[in-house]
């Protein structure tokens, strides 16, 4: 039930193989603390649930964080062992969770974004075409907020140049639309007239849109070390350099900049509001940063007077 539990996400969920991977751990640590036993039927119960959080915040050691996600993983499968009709109901429901403290998504400054690629410009025939890569890398991670799986799965038929949109499959296989600007859209071209010199099927439409230099679609591990790489030297980038602080960065300018929750929540591909209003936060802060240097009161403390 475990394998095809796994499989249901990979394949028909299409969950990264990372979240995959860490579903798998968690479910192999519950069986191992529940003896070996694989019997799902009579081991998803409250009291060994419990145990299990138990046991992971005081054996383990482990943060409240953590100890949520391990419940969330066996909620997750519940869900599907009732569709199996193995367990007719979800015990992790009735176990209260560890707080955990919400974290504020980070961001890089627009400044610090403006310097990359201002000092990345270059003239857009030359370059090799692993520099090539490397900016358009970021500038769609930047420019489209988009996961790093989503990134990786793209097709040259996901372009649609002629609307200026990319075609993206989410989480849940969810399809969306992301707009383009007009300067992405010539450099996803000029990146794919590069490929065409060294291959015959750069514009075939189920080929993928980006490619290592060896010609392979892109995986987790060499988009990381890029955006790791062509951030290092950029001035104000003092936070962690990774895919997704990039698309809270456009989230971020974007509620900045007026736009509505339910737009950028479309625009992210988020199932809920809820994702996407943790990004008020920092529109706040920069509201509050504001009003206490423009605001004459606020300038003085609040004191009524001159």
């Amino acid at each position: 039930m475990r394998n095809k539990f796994l499989s249901y996400l990979r394949d028909v969920r299409r969950y990264s193989e990372r979240t995959c991977s860490i579903y798998s751990e968690v479910l192999d640590e519950f069986v191992r603390f529940c003896e070996g036993s694989e019997d799902f039927g009579t081991l998803m119960n409250v009291n060994a649930i419990r145990a299990y959080e138990v046991y992971l915040m005081d054996t383990r050691k482990l943060s409240s964080r953590t100890v949520s996600q391990h419940l969330s993983v066996l909620s997750s499968f519940c869900r599907f062992l009732i569709k199996q009709n193995v367990i007719q109901s979800n015990p992790v429901h009735l176990v209260k969770r560890p707080k955990v403290e919400k974290r504020l998504p980070v961001f890089y400054k627009d400044q610090s974004m403006e310097a990359y690629f201002e000092g990345t410009k270059g003239d857009p025939e030359f370059g090799t075409l692993e520099q090539k890569l490397h900016r358009l890398i970021i500038s769609m991670l930047a420019s489209c907020g988009l996961r790093r799986a989503e990134l990786i799965s793209l097709n040259v038929g996901s372009v649609d140049f002629g609307r200026s949109v990319l075609r993206v499959t989410g989480k849940g296989d969810k399809m969306r639309e992301i707009p383009l600007i007009p300067s992405l859209c010539e450099e996803i071209s000029l990146y794919l007239k590069a490929v065409s010199s060294l291959t015959d099927d750069a514009y075939e439409p189920s080929a993928p849109l980006l490619r290592t230099p060896k010609g392979a679609r892109l995986y987790p591990v060499y988009v990381d070390r890029v955006v790791k790489s062509e951030l290092a030297a950029v001035p104000g980038i003092t936070v962690r350099r990774s895919p997704h602080v990039l698309r809270h960065t456009l989230a971020t300018e974007l509620l900045s900049g007026g736009a509505d929750l339910n737009s950028i929540k479309e625009l992210l591909g988020h199932s809920s509001l809820a994702a996407t209003q943790v990004y008020t936060h920092n529109t706040v802060e920069r509201l509050q940063s504001v009003y206490k240097n423009a605001h004459p009161r606020a300038k003085n403390g609040g004191k009524n007077g001159d």
